[in-house]
């Protein structure tokens, strides 16, 4: 069990106690979750058991917070057909499908890429923990595209260090509403913990570095089609540069904005536009398109290339047709 000790400063005087909690870089944790470690007593305010969330904190205080150690997750291969670009006996690369999880969470125990690389593979790089064999890099459940796993600790070692020394070449194209400005350009702000709601990323002061390259590749009525070079790979990188600096949230991305243009035009075959790119994407519209790295045992080079799924091409349609018809 972890303990960790919270100083209430100036700053925080009157700040509700699950709110400080989460606010704290320490604190990987989301604010229902801390909530519930409060209401089961895991929580003491100057050294006594406080069960309420909204306990209001007072300058001088300090707060301890207890977490559990997560029960063990145990692992087991599930044959779960894979869509494989490319296999040896060192690496695997997979064209991922909108809805898989890539390793199992304390949410989804079963059903992840890695139970379907483990029945595929047999065997998988261990560096990465018993949780995540095999994982150099990662895609959010509903992001498609191609994606590298290693076989060995050799291969991971060096897939690992070419994606420390950003050589790995990474290109995303993302359906997005609205139109940056301007239209191509670089962005390099901090990515950390949202300070309230832990399941989110954000620009924060203090995040860890993260660089965009983007480029609109064409432009519709209310989105364009986005063109992102990573030279980092952080959490939610694209989503959360492209809503928060560009102002460009990713079609369907309910968690970052990207449910509906800003300030479109409230006519009702707008309205109806939007709900029908919505509803036709079924999940956020971003693509990993494009995968290319130094084999890490041959030293080949490599680059790997994936369409984007059907439902990517229907809202392009869709927004090429509204094009079309206001012309």
């Amino acid at each position: 069990m972890a303990r960790l000790g919270f100083p209430v400063e100036e700053d925080d005087e009157g700040i509700r106690l699950d709110c400080f909690l989460v606010s704290q870089e320490d604190v990987d944790q989301s604010r229902s979750y801390i909530s519930t470690l409060i209401r089961n007593g895991y929580v003491t305010v100057e050294g006594a058991v406080n069960t309420k969330p909204s306990a209001r904190l007072h300058q001088g205080q300090t707060v301890l917070l207890e977490v559990p150690d997560p029960e063990p997750i145990e692992l087991s291969p599930e044959d779960i057909p894979l869509d494989v670009v490319f296999e040896d006996d060192h690496l695997i690369v997979i064209n991922k499908q909108p809805g898989f999880v890539v390793h199992p969470t304390a949410f989804a125990r079963s059903g992840t890429l890695v139970n379907a690389l483990l029945y595929h593979c047999r065997s998988l790089s261990g560096i990465s923990g018993e949780l995540r064999p095999g994982i150099v890099h990662r895609l959010d459940k509903d992001t498609t595209g191609l994606l590298v796993a290693a076989k060995s600790d050799t291969a991971h070692r060096g897939l690992s260090a070419q994606l420390s020394a950003r050589s790995v070449k990474r290109r995303y194209l993302a359906l997005c509403w609205n139109h940056p400005e301007p239209s191509q350009g670089r962005i390099d702000a901090p990515i950390g913990r949202h300070l309230v709601n832990r399941q989110k990323m954000a620009v924060v002061p203090g995040g860890r570095r993260a660089v965009t390259n983007y480029r609109v590749i064409k432009v519709y009525r209310f989105s364009d089609l986005i063109e992102f070079r990573l030279e980092t790979g952080r959490t939610h990188q694209i989503r959360v540069h492209g809503a928060t600096c560009m102002g460009c949230p990713v079609i369907a991305d309910a968690k970052y904005g990207g449910m509906k243009p800003a300030g479109h035009s409230s006519t009702k075959a707008d309205r109806e536009l939007v709900a029908d790119a919505v509803r036709l994407a079924g999940h956020h519209m971003l693509h990993a398109e494009t995968l290319g790295f130094l084999h890490p045992v041959t030293g080949e080079e490599m680059e790997f290339n994936s369409a984007p799924p059907s439902e990517f091409h229907i809202v392009q349609r869709l927004l090429a047709r509204d094009m079309e018809g206001s012309s």
